[in-house]
């Protein structure tokens, strides 16, 4: 009998077999650190026990699902492992996030059980029970009457199981719905660990790195956990940011890699941080989620050194591309607009609107293979279809190479704007207004208009004591790349929205609240 690539000879190992194997390997040695004290791996082992203990109470079985919305804590990731280890798939709430996202998810996920951080999120959680009632089970990280606490039986002896196979349903990620109802994701342990790995090969962690988490370690700040624990080391987590806050824990914990998204970058840099705190120890400043204005990113290269390495990737694939420190240089300016050569994990293509390879230098869509794409949309077949058609993930960004590979995201193609016939790509404008003195934030998007089908409009947030005009704005646009894709308006706002994930939120800014209101 001869094994086929589908037999157990050829399975990669679970994440859950990753994560115990690199606590037990870490043993004695601190791995996870917070404001309630330090964790060494023997304790956090012992964590994943005495929570699979209490789940097991709750009549949970292999092949169920658990929701879990937590704090940057550690017990909140033991969770997570605990609940993969006895064969569920979990789905993670976004803590940024509203009662009415939350109610979205769940209903669309509907878990056996939902696990919820207290004090933080206890409120949250009878709100839930009224909204929900009886069908959502609940329990608590943490004393509460909102359910049965998990962490009763903490200080008790268990041992740890795992239960989880490859070809196991592991997780569902929810998109962040910037542009349209968030969609949820789902992937398998395969998948999900050929995240891991992929991490490892592409993002240059350094030996044993202190990794500071800061974003809500539910989205993309929790996939760098695995990876630093399989490289030997250290977790500091904070369950908020705050500019001044990352800058001394930094100094205190001598933290050398971290994970931003471009809008806390920009807070950082606006702060007195980095004046009041000795921030020499970082030497991998990861940023995604969102692009970072060139400007805002030269600025940030001064600043703090050659540190910055760009992630590119997207809920349904993740990394797809990741642009290394040493291109980061201020002597080849078009660099900083790119987002990276594709991972090693992944085969991108740029395919146009009937499937086929555009011409060299040509901009197509972004497409893209590799063993960590998700399975499909969650209860979407028809998307699921649509979105995975041909072979490939089809991401909807509109990409362009460069001679030397690197991969340039021109916009989403759900964002082009097209006024007057001609089509505007928002990104490309931004880019123009980020550097401009004085400018800390912006967007550009398109609004309906009579004449032009849809207008240029810039929303921009001026930097504290900077005196700016729209006209001085639209001319330096305009001299850049002509009339067509200069704003009709500009609108100054104090701040703009931005997602649970820290992207602008383009959505809510069409609102009337926001472009219709008085902004600043």
């Amino acid at each position: 009998m001869h094994n086929t690539p589908e037999s157990p000879l050829y399975q990669a190992p679970t994440t859950v077999q990753l994560a115990l194997a690199a606590l037990r390997q870490s043993g004695d040695r601190i791995v996870f650190k917070s404001a309630a004290g330090d964790w060494t791996g023997t304790a956090t082992l012992n964590m994943i026990a005495a929570l699979q203990a209490e789940l097991k109470r709750q009549s949970v079985r292999p092949g169920g699902r658990l929701a879990v919305l937590g704090s940057n804590r550690p017990e909140t990731w033991c969770a997570g492992i605990a609940a993969q280890g006895l064969g569920l798939c979990i789905t993670w709430l976004n803590p940024l996030g509203g009662i009415e996202s939350h109610i979205q998810q769940l209903q669309d996920f509907e878990p056996d059980l939902l696990v919820l951080d207290v004090p933080r999120f206890a409120d949250t959680g009878r709100l839930l029970s009224e909204r929900i009632g009886p069908a959502l089970p609940i329990c608590t990280l943490g004393a509460s009457d909102v359910g049965p606490d998990l962490l009763g039986s903490a200080q008790a002896s268990f041992s740890v199981v795992d239960w989880s196979r490859p070809d196991q349903l592991a997780i569902v990620n929810y998109t962040g719905g910037t542009t349209g109802k968030s969609k949820g994701a789902f992937r398998n342990h395969a998948a999900l660990s050929a995240i891991a790995l992929g991490t490892l090969a592409d993002f240059d962690l350094p030996r044993q790195p202190k990794f500071l988490a800061v974003g809500p370690i539910s989205h993309v700040t929790g996939s760098k956990i695995l990876p630093v624990l399989l490289r030997g080391g250290q977790v500091t987590m904070l369950d908020h940011f705050d500019p001044d806050l990352v800058c001394a824990t930094i100094e205190a914990e001598a933290i050398d890699t971290a994970l931003l998204v471009p809008t806390m970058i920009y807070s950082i840099l606006d702060s007195g941080g980095l004046s009041k705190h000795d921030t020499r120890s970082l030497k991998l400043l990861l940023y995604g989620a969102s692009s970072m204005a060139a400007a805002r990113l030269a600025e940030g290269l001064d600043r703090l050194g050659p540190i910055f390495s760009q992630l590119y990737g997207q809920t349904e694939c993740y990394p797809i591309a990741v642009l290394p420190r040493e291109d980061h240089d201020t002597r080849h300016p078009d660099r900083l607009r790119a987002c990276g050569f594709p991972s090693r994990s992944c085969s991108v293509a740029l395919l146009d609107g009937d499937g086929q390879h555009v011409e060299a230098g040509s901009v197509g869509e972004v497409c893209v293979r590799s063993p960590y794409v998700m399975s499909g949309y969650w209860k979407q077949p028809e998307l699921t279809l649509e979105t995975l058609r041909g072979g490939w993930l089809h991401t909807g960004d509109v990409g362009q190479f460069d001679e030397a590979g690197r991969l340039y995201i021109v916009d989403r193609i759900k964002d082009i704007i097209i006024t007057g016939g001609f089509n505007v790509y928002p990104k490309e404008v931004e880019d123009i207004i980020a550097s401009i003195e004085g400018v800390a934030m912006c967007a550009v998007l398109g609004v309906p208009d009579p004449k032009w089908g849809e207008a240029v409009v810039a929303a921009v947030v001026p930097a504290p004591g900077a005196a700016l005009g729209s006209g001085a704005i639209m001319a330096a646009v305009k001299a850049r790349c002509g009339p067509v894709q200069t704003p009709k308006e500009v609108r100054f706002f104090t701040e703009l929205p931005l997602t649970g994930a820290g992207k602008i939120d383009k959505k809510r800014l069409k609102d009337s609240n926001w472009l219709g209101g008085s902004g600043a």
